[in-house]
């Protein structure tokens, strides 16, 4: 039982979730958002690369169409070499900002929103030696399971990418023996589509090892944040509140609610009885409400002390069995009495209205 319970068997909580996320520590997988990454990468290359060809042909004409050797100052490097910085921040620039935005989407559709300060908070401990072996020893540790786990799927996604990229030269591999003596043009054009098809052929190599790596992170991760019997029963605890505090508190608000009911005795007009097990003290007060109200019910000893409080303080006490029961059973404290009880409880306050005239 004592090691049942000291294992993780349980599926972690929505408050568990939300905490191990307010840490960073969510389901994430570094293969898919690289995968889709150079996809996206590639794809821009492909929508971009046309300009990108056109601005380095521009570059050159204007390097060659300018070039005098005797305006070049090898002392003003700055100023011969300011002209390739801007061609190149043409070129450049635009791809590296719309490869940032896709790298910034990529990786929100695969954590979500999350703002974990515990992830870039300064921790001394970290800079200790004892830390510092430890994690080296668990770099170069080839035995350690996670090590084991990464490596194989290291050599696993060179193998499988190596191998679609060269399924796609094998299969043009006549058109690859067939370059020579082919004008420039020509084989530039043959040579552009074999890398395409490599390309395309890698990068869904890619995209389908990610998919598997992102199931399988998340996998650990949900075997990760599995929580013990124990740790269920203390949220419960810590979200709900201790079981005999909740207690002790319903007792105080009951006792409470009793003495305020216990209040209300002296002011009513009747307490209607069983004789012996039900009580129930009636009030009307037009001003309050359209018909009279239950102020206080009782049962056994509650329903003693109703009758205790109302011979002290001269409430007439009535009894009549079948109206103290279903008074007792169909009005809460401080409601209204039922329409069908209207014409029963009617009789009684009129009959203690004559004594209370006849005793005038």
């Amino acid at each position: 039982m004592g090691n049942d319970a000291a294992e993780k068997t349980e599926e972690a909580t929505e408050r568990r979730r939300r905490k191990e996320r307010e840490r960073g520590n969510v389901s994430k997988s570094k293969d898919m958002d690289s995968a889709l990454v150079m996809t996206g990468g590639i794809a821009l290359l492909a929508i971009l690369g046309k300009n990108m060809f056109n601005t380095i042909l521009d570059m050159m004409r204007e390097t060659f169409a300018h070039l005098n050797p005797n305006n070049i100052d090898v002392n003003d490097i700055s100023g011969l070499l300011l002209p390739y910085f801007r061609f190149l921040g043409i070129i450049v620039l635009p791809f590296l900002v719309l490869l940032v935005i896709i790298a910034i989407i990529v990786i929100r559709m695969d954590v979500g929103q999350v703002f974990a300060l515990e992830k870039v908070k300064f921790n001394p401990e970290n800079l200790s030696p004892k830390r510092m072996i430890q994690n080296f020893k668990r770099l170069i540790n080839p035995f350690e399971p996670r090590s084991l786990v990464e490596l194989a799927k290291s050599i696993l996604k060179i193998v499988v990418v190596a191998a679609c990229g060269y399924s796609a030269i094998n299969a043009r591999k006549g058109d690859l023996m067939g370059l020579v003596g082919l004008e420039t043009p020509i084989a530039l054009h043959i040579i552009i589509s074999i890398l395409i098809n490599m390309i395309i052929n890698m990068c869904l190599a890619m995209l389908v090892l990610g998919f598997i790596d992102k199931k399988y992170q998340h996998y650990e991760y949900e075997k990760s944040i599995k929580m013990t019997k124990q740790e269920i029963k203390d949220e419960q605890k810590d979200t709900e509140g201790d079981p005999k505090i909740k207690a002790r508190i319903k007792s105080i608000q009951m006792q409470m609610a009793r003495q305020r009911m216990m209040s209300s005795v002296p002011n009513a007009d009747v307490v209607v009885t069983n004789p012996t097990h039900y009580a129930v003290a009636i009030k009307y007060d037009k001003s309050k409400a359209p018909a009279p109200m239950v102020v206080a019910k009782g049962v056994d000893y509650l329903a003693f002390e109703i009758k205790e409080i109302a011979k002290e303080n001269n409430v007439p006490i009535v009894e009549n069995r079948p109206v103290a029961r279903a008074l007792y059973n169909s009005v809460p404290i401080d409601g209204i009495i039922p329409s069908d009880l209207y014409v029963a409880v009617a009789e009684i306050l009129a009959f203690v209205y004559r004594q209370k005239n006849g005793e005038n």
